[in-house]
């Protein structure tokens, strides 16, 4: 979701030296708000991954109802939907699952963690990509609410995916525990440390965002940049700090991490 006004100069950001994420696993979850969140940055990278024959499947917490003034809900969320699967298809991925949750109305809670810990048992993945769900983004703008809510419910999830006795009912329909993922990455964070060298996909994700068509017409005054302009300027200030053209910046939660990370410092000294 745009979280610039309607002025078309981007403000400078200083992003600091990135590291290499890392890129030795083979499935992940993405789980975001709203349709088009991944498309803001993220879906480039996927793009990538996707190449490499990494499987990503997308989960997104609302349709996204509520984000066409023009439309009311009952026609906005179908719509909003197939521009996803389309955004999503772009870029590799072909599996999109909806969770129903009430655009605008988010609120964190036993009840969106659980139905994101069954998204997560289901898909067992061994990454979860979210959005940035601190206060501000990484322009001092605040965040909205459904990102708060949904980004936090998905760092809580991932634990109750993995404990038998948090949530039992999804034991009664078919999901056993979780506890494979072993780190999520956050899209947009403020706290981003490492990159993605997305130099080869940025045009994907530019083509992933503009599949949103109905959705960024019925922003009007409120759409901001040029899609185009402001991911490109986007990528190429945060390829700078990874010493690439373009890139893709992310936080990295890790779990589990001591493990994870030295069987990959081991692989990488092969």
């Amino acid at each position: 979701m745009p979280t610039t006004s309607g002025d078309t100069a981007m403000p400078m950001i200083d992003i600091p030296p990135l590291q290499p994420i890392d890129e030795n696993w083979d499935t992940a979850l993405a789980v975001v708000a709203h349709p088009d969140d991944l498309e803001y940055g993220a879906a480039a990278a996927i793009a990538r991954w996707t190449s490499q024959g990494k499987k990503i499947t997308y989960c997104m917490v609302t349709s996204g109802e509520a984000g066409i003034d023009s439309m009311p809900p009952e026609d906005a969320g179908p719509l909003r939907e197939q521009e996803q699967r389309a955004a999503a298809a772009i870029v590799g991925v072909h599996d999109v699952w909806f969770l129903g949750h009430p655009d605008g109305m988010l609120e964190y809670g036993l009840t969106l963690r659980r139905d994101i810990a069954r998204a997560i048992r289901q898909a067992r993945p061994t990454i979860v990509i979210t959005a940035n769900y601190n206060d501000v983004n990484p322009i001092g703008v605040p965040n909205q609410a459904d990102h708060i809510a949904a980004g936090r419910a998905v760092i809580d999830a991932i634990g109750d995916a993995g404990n038998r006795w948090v949530f039992p009912e999804l034991l009664d329909e078919g999901y056993e525990p979780w506890s494979g993922v072993r780190a999520a990455f956050v899209s947009g964070s403020p706290g981003s440390r490492h990159g993605v060298d997305v130099t080869g996909t940025l045009a994907l994700g530019i083509a992933s965002l503009k599949a949103h068509a109905e959705y960024l017409a019925g922003l009007g005054d409120n759409a901001g940049p040029d899609p185009a302009v402001m991911l490109e300027m986007m990528a190429r200030r945060a390829g700078s700090s990874l010493g690439v053209t373009y890139a893709a910046v992310f936080e990295v939660v890790s779990f589990g991490a001591p493990a994870f990370l030295t069987r990959q410092e081991g692989q990488a000294q092969k």
